[in-house]
């Protein structure tokens, strides 16, 4: 994410040098990858202000311009169609270093003379600049310009560009930033204004929305403004979604897309004329449905896709992106604006699918708090007010089926301790979770009980509150102390050393150990007769869609691929986990040995013999007398082996597995 200085400026206070700041929000976690000044390389282009305007004498698409500096009037011979008597421009000197308008190429301007008259300057354009690539027209600045100011004093700024780790996607916004700016600076963090007049119908008598799948959506809240004048942005409001990697597009688009970047939560407009009957319904999509999106392709969905759609289809992609048919263009009169919360996994899947990455799917996938919906929200639709003119319904719009309470996570100063290494007093950590935000009560002299505020979703336990504590303190700044406390008793674990003695004992009797994927196909395990298997809620591809129950497909799958390659005596084993289903509970993890021979191990002593039944039984048997367990052997039936060969193990009067021919079919 790119983060503008000036920006930030609006909620924080920045007393730090640049280079200061960007050290310690990078050792706080936020990590400043790269530092981009705009206006470094400004020198000797300045603010001025156009005092009078002549045609040229010797072209007709050429005028003289003389431009006040404040010590100086030059005059610069200019083609730009929107060049006015009474402008403030951007003026750059002879010897500035500009961006040539045509060749893209840097450039330093010398005196030259345009069609017989001497041009003593430049009125700049955003190209020449290098702010945008416009360069059909001057850039014009606003009227109270400081004549004489350097432009790089006047429009000059520093874009920090920021890699925000997956787990805080509250500083995917300025905000978020401001909020670790104050309190690593211990400065106050002010919140932008967001009270505007109510003067049209109540929103309820405009429009209704209806969530279907409240696990999808745990809130929506949707604001109507009438009678909106689309155009262009504000100047000011371009420059900063500019300096932040977006593209200006009109008024309503910037203002949602300002928003986003202001506070990290997405929101969308939609042309409220073409929302059939104002009614808004948050579902899964129909199998086949359609949607035709603002890139203007045509787009196939599925149940997995979770789509706004109005009483006719879907209208847009929750989350990801709108649909061209509800898009608002130049003739929009009335706009609803949609500020909703949408489960993560719901963005994730169909954002993936359809091969669609949006800056608003990047945040919805992090898990965006509830809270926000509504805050955005008001901010938006008070910036459309006021560069959009129009007037905002009564009321908002707000659906918000699933509430979830955060309870208070208590933390004592001894935890603190432990885990730091370091003694920190409880007020010192009362000011330091305060300064992020979060509420503190002592529970206790030393505990606390923490409220984590509403944009903090990362933030679970007691340890994420001392990684908190940590963070502002600077891990500089933490001493580095010796382990101590006693060592943790060791337990041993019977089956690790039992799972290497039967490894040691099978590879000794000259069967090589195999490792097999423990997610297999329906097919793999019908074809070896096991049924029951749990599957998978997300599989990889159709040949790993469920939990092995049974060795016997995965052993028998590397037989069947080594007698391509090999004649001879095949013997494998495996020694690994099953899955068996529980009710209502994670399945049932077993350690298990399986093993299969074909072909004698040795030169057999007549036709036919070796690598049979009792082949396997030596097998099992010695494996047994290793272990110092003693078996019997009874003839039983398993559905994967064959009848009259097949004899059940038993230790005592516990069958503790089964030997036998594979049966013919499965073989097959």
């Amino acid at each position: 994410m790119k983060g503008s200085l000036n920006w930030l400026r609006d909620y924080v206070d920045i007393t730090l040098p640049t280079e200061e700041l960007a050290h310690r929000l990078t050792m706080s976690g936020t990590e400043v990858s790269g530092i981009e000044i705009i206006g470094g390389g400004w020198d000797n282009i300045v603010v001025g202000e156009v005092i009078e305007v002549k045609p040229h004498p010797n072209a007709d698409r050429l005028r003289l311009a003389t431009v006040n500096l404040g010590t100086e009037s030059p005059t610069s011979v200019c083609g730009a169609p929107n060049l006015a008597l009474g402008q403030k421009v951007a003026f750059a000197r002879i010897g500035a270093e500009l961006i040539d308008g045509h060749s893209g190429e840097r450039i330093k301007l010398s005196p030259s003379r345009i069609r017989g008259v001497l041009s003593e300057g430049m009125i700049c354009s955003e190209k020449e600049l290098g702010i945008s690539n416009n360069h059909s027209e001057i850039m014009v600045l606003p009227d109270d310009a400081p004549i004489e100011t350097s432009i790089g004093d006047y429009l000059g700024d520093v874009i920090f560009d920021l890699d925000i780790t997956p787990n805080r996607p509250d500083c995917l916004s300025l905000v978020g930033i401001a909020r670790e700016v104050g309190a690593l600076t211990g400065q106050r963090v002010h919140l932008p204004e967001d009270d505007y007049p109510e003067v049209g119908p109540p929103v309820d008598e405009l429009a209704s929305v209806h969530i279907a799948d409240p696990n999808l959506c745990s809130r929506y809240c949707a604001s109507q403004i009438n009678d909106v004048r689309v155009t262009q942005s504000p100047r000011w409001m371009q420059e900063r979604l500019i300096a932040c990697g977006m593209r200006p597009i009109n008024n309503i688009v910037d203002v949602t897309n300002y928003v986003m970047l202001e506070y990290g939560q997405p929101l969308h407009a939609f042309d409220y004329q073409k929302i059939r009957e104002g009614r808004i319904i948050v579902r899964r999509a129909g199998d086949g449905e359609v949607l035709t999106t603002i890139d203007e392709v045509e787009r196939t969905l599925n149940p997995q896709t979770l789509v706004i759609a109005d009483e006719e289809g879907p209208i847009a992609i929750a989350g990801v992106m709108g649909g061209l048919e509800s898009e608002v263009t130049e003739a929009t009169t009335s706009i609803l604006i949609e500020s909703a919360n949408f489960n993560n996994v719901s963005i994730r899947r169909p954002s993936s699918g359809l091969h669609l990455r949006s800056e608003a799917s990047s945040r919805f996938e992090k898990g965006l708090s509830p809270e926000l919906a509504f805050l955005a929200l008001r901010r938006a639709t008070q910036l459309i007010l006021e560069t959009c003119d129009g007037e905002a319904a009564k009321g908002i719009i707000d659906v918000h089926p699933v509430k979830m309470e955060r309870e208070a996570i208590s933390l004592s100063t001894s935890e603190v301790e432990r885990i730091l290494g370091m003694e920190v007093g409880i007020g010192e950590v009362r000011e330091l979770l305060g300064s992020l935000g979060f509420e503190c009560k002592e529970k206790a002299p030393s505990e606390l009980m923490v409220s984590v505020p509403y944009w903090r979703t990362d933030i679970h336990l007691a340890d994420d509150l001392v990684e908190e504590v940590a963070r502002i303190v600077g891990y500089d700044d933490i001493p580095i102390t010796m382990l101590h406390g006693e060592i943790p008793t060791y337990e041993p674990e019977p089956i690790i050393p039992l799972r290497e003695r039967v490894r040691d004992i099978l590879a000794g009797y000259g069967l090589q150990e195999v490792i097999t994927y423990s997610l297999v196909s329906l097919g793999m395990l019908e074809r070896a007769h096991s049924s029951g298997a749990v599957h998978v809620a997300n599989p990889m591809t159709s040949e790993q869609e469920y939990l092995r129950t049974t060795l016997r497909p995965g052993l028998l799958k590397a037989l069947s691929s080594n007698e391509k390659h090999e004649d001879g005596a095949i013997w494998l084993f495996e020694v690994g986990r099953i899955y068996l289903p529980r009710e209502g509970d994670l399945p049932e993890e077993r350690e298990m040995v399986c093993g299969i021979i074909s072909g004698p191990r040795i030169a057999p002593l007549w036709p036919g013999g070796g690598g049979n039944f009792f082949d396997a039984k030596g097998v099992v048997e010695t494996l047994f007398a290793r272990l110092g367990v003693e078996v019997r052997f009874e003839a039983c039936e398993d559905e994967a082996l064959s009848p009259g060969r097949t004899a059940g193990i038993f230790a005592g009067e516990k069958r503790v597995g089964v030997l036998g021919e594979v049966h013919p079919r499965v073989s097959e």
